[in-house]
């Protein structure tokens, strides 16, 4: 069975060992080794990588007390150094760490224990069992845990028998009956914990409380601790920064100038929208007044109208007549056929019995159906077809 070096120091980046076998599998290559400090997947917490022999290391597992270790490919040799990816490990220890302390702060302030516990790539969650956290609490405990971050308290791990175990104030029962470890925060807590933390709570560096929502009853929040907690200080200052820049301010008064670009834009946008109702009547009168006479349906190819125009436009033309209208958007390959009510086919379903012969997708109601299509040319072949229809 391999010793677990990580059991002993999480500090452990680069050791010499041998190894004990090798196995080829369906989903790659697989060796044992006599002594390992790569941690594998467990707990919540991801599986370390590195370099066995100077080769990859993809994954680690644990198989029946068995530390599994997936390589890019076997070494050629018996006799390899080991080295840990010594940045992702930290990070997870950091994590790892960041959240018994956060758990703790959340136990102790509001009584809510923690339920579980995700690592990801770019930022841990726990579900707390409680079914509300208002913006208050929740600065109030990130204050806690920071504050219990630079007391720098000890953090230590050890075995302890099923009897030592029965008199340590455990947080909460492990499932195990033997090799039981604690994970122990001086003054704060014991835990059963198998994971990888750093030495004392100092190490943690920070914890930064992204956001909480409700999840199936529960709490969950989403943080980030250390380097992770000063990488996201840094994005949002340079968004701030770029903010800052744009609108020609100072940080503090930001979000004033942003709340004013807003109503600006509501005003121009109001100002546009009324400008188009006008151009749209103006457009509907000129496409009437120039049609031929003894026209059956009303066509109109439009260059730059996306359909939400050609819907405002259709509108105003069956206001105005009683013939079918057609109008085709080259910007969007997208065609509208509307009438009044008086017509004797429906919208929807000429569109229905014709689309898929064009490729067209869309639909719509008696009076008014639209359709895409998926380009110029089988757009314009459906829109000449439709206008030989009537």
């Amino acid at each position: 069975m391999t010793k677990k070096l990580y059991y002993g120091s999480a500090y452990i980046q680069e050791w010499s060992t041998v190894i004990t076998s090798a196995l080829e599998r369906e989903d790659g290559s697989y060796v044992t080794l006599a002594e390992t400090a790569f941690y594998p997947h467990g707990g919540g917490q991801p599986c370390d990588t590195g370099t066995i022999g100077g080769i990859a290391v993809l994954d680690v597992v644990l198989e029946d007390q068995e530390v599994l270790h997936k390589v890019a490919q076997l070494p050629g040799q018996t006799e390899v150094e080991c080295v840990i990816d010594w940045t992702r490990r930290f990070d997870h220890m950091q994590q790892h760490s960041g959240q018994h302390l956060l758990s703790a702060v959340f136990r102790e302030l509001y009584q809510a224990l923690t339920l579980s516990f995700h690592m990801g790539s770019d930022y841990a969650t726990i579900d707390l069992e409680m079914p509300e956290l208002s913006a208050a609490k929740m600065a109030e405990a990130e204050q806690e845990v920071n504050r219990q971050i630079y007391l720098n308290r000890p953090i230590t791990s050890y075995f302890v028998t099923a009897e030592e175990m029965a008199r340590l104030p455990l947080v909460k029962l492990p499932k195990v009956t033997e090799d039981i470890r604690i994970v122990e925060i001086e003054g704060v807590e014991h835990n059963a914990c198998g994971g990888t933390h750093v030495s004392s709570t100092g190490a943690i560096g920070m914890v930064k409380l992204l956001r909480s929502e409700k999840q199936k009853g529960n709490i969950r929040i989403t943080f980030k601790c250390g380097s992770r907690a000063l990488d996201e200080f840094n994005d949002s200052l340079q968004i701030l920064s770029k903010l800052s820049v744009k609108f020609n301010t100072g940080k503090d008064e930001i979000i004033d100038r942003i709340e004013k670009w807003e109503q600006e834009q509501k005003l121009l946008v109001a100002e546009l929208n009324a400008v188009k109702e006008q151009n749209d009547s103006y457009l509907a009168r000129d496409l009437l007044a120039s049609m031929e006479k003894g026209s059956v349906v009303l066509t109109h190819i439009s260059d730059d109208r996306p359909l939400k125009d050609l819907q405002s436009l259709a509108a105003k033309l069956t206001a105005l007549t009683d013939l079918p209208v057609l109008l085709l958007s080259a910007a969007e390959n997208k065609v509208v056929l509307a009438h009044s009510g008086t017509a004797d086919f429906a919208c929807g379903a000429f569109f229905k019995a014709h689309l898929g012969g064009y490729q067209g997708k869309g639909g719509g109601s008696d009076k008014l159906a639209q359709a895409g299509f998926p380009s110029w040319e089988a757009a314009q072949a459906f829109y000449d077809f439709a206008r030989q229809q009537f």
